[in-house]
């Protein structure tokens, strides 16, 4: 395998800490949990997707490009970061947002506008339909515009989960950790984990809880996994081939629909921070953290088992659901 080829820009504090969460465990009779703090990367108070963007936005300034685009929800973590990572490279930064501008913008969003965004809402329509409308307008001011994808997922997004895998060994090498749990979503870092699980050797099981449904007329989720993992491979010269059986996926806690906060969610996000301090969000972490600990619960993960829950940020949207969590 080989990252070295790749251009990076730095812009998370790596290697984000591992810890253990031991009242956790104790309340949940076992299995022993650690917890990957990728909440802690710190760009704009950190999340999975800095990883992604160390590669993407590399490539943007490779392509000379003085504007970034991408689009997400109205508290879209991947669309935060990717404005401080704008920010932080001095490239302008256009974001499509899901839906209408809310009275107050509040959480993600009032980070995007602090971070100079410019924000556009894509109403009734697809956000990605927008996308290229924006791009084209960018195109006809002059601008050289850069699209990153949903949540940065695209198979050199996907290498920063490639390389994160390999942290993860390098902090873990006399443990043996049965599983990895961590919210999946647009795929990006599902498909880079197990990308790297297989560079490394990691034997255990590595399980996405889904936290939407995707949009009308997708592909399943595990072909679409197994295609941006072939990709991701490709790009870092890991041998052989993916296929969707590959790919362990969840969607038994979908509850509500993405973004809706459930009695699953909230456990969750009081129990981590009660007996850990160890905040989680509502939409991503909360529910894949939900997950788990149903999971514990109905046995279907061992007491015997040693289990690491992937935090991968997301805590400002918090204060958009402060209705559903006070």
């Amino acid at each position: 395998m080989d990252l070295a080829q790749l251009a990076r820009v730095p812009l998370a504090a790596l290697p984000t800490p591992v810890e253990e969460l031991p009242r956790l465990s104790r309340e949940l009779g076992g299995p022993r949990l650690l917890v990957k703090r990728d909440d802690q990367t710190g760009l704009a108070t950190g999340g999975n997707k800095t990883r992604k963007l160390e590669f993407l936005i590399a490539d943007a300034l490779a392509h000379s490009a003085d504007m970034i685009i991408t689009a997400g929800a109205a508290q879209s973590n991947h669309c935060r970061q990717t404005a401080a990572a704008a920010a932080r490279v001095g490239l302008a930064c256009s974001l499509v947002l899901g839906g209408e501008p809310p009275p107050t913008p509040t959480g993600n969003l009032l980070l995007d506008q602090l971070l100079g965004a410019q924000i556009h809402w894509a109403g009734p329509y697809r956000r990605g339909e927008r996308l290229e409308e924006i791009a084209d307008q960018a195109r006809a001011a002059g601008h050289r515009p850069y699209l990153i994808p949903y949540g940065g997922s695209n198979a050199l997004g996907a290498v920063g989960y490639v390389a994160a895998m390999l942290e993860l060994n390098q902090q873990l090498p006399q443990l043996r950790v049965d599983r990895i749990v961590f919210a999946s979503s647009s795929g990006g870092t599902q498909a880079g984990l197990v990308v790297g699980a297989r560079a490394v050797g990691y034997a255990g099981q590595i399980v996405g809880i889904r936290i939407d449904k995707g949009e009308a007329g997708d592909e399943p989720y595990p072909v679409h996994l197994a295609r941006l993992a072939n990709n991701t491979a490709e790009r870092v010269h890991v041998k052989g081939s993916f296929t969707p059986d590959e790919f362990v996926v969840n969607e038994g806690y979908l509850g509500g629909g993405y973004g809706v906060v459930g009695e699953l969610e909230r456990e969750a996000i009081y129990l981590a921070a009660r007996l850990e301090g160890l905040v989680l969000d509502p939409v991503y972490t909360g529910r894949a953290m939900g997950g788990l600990i149903d999971m514990i619960r109905r046995g279907i993960i061992s007491p015997r088992e040693t289990v690491l829950f992937w935090h991968t940020g997301g805590m400002p949207a918090l204060f958009a659901y402060v209705n559903f969590l006070a």
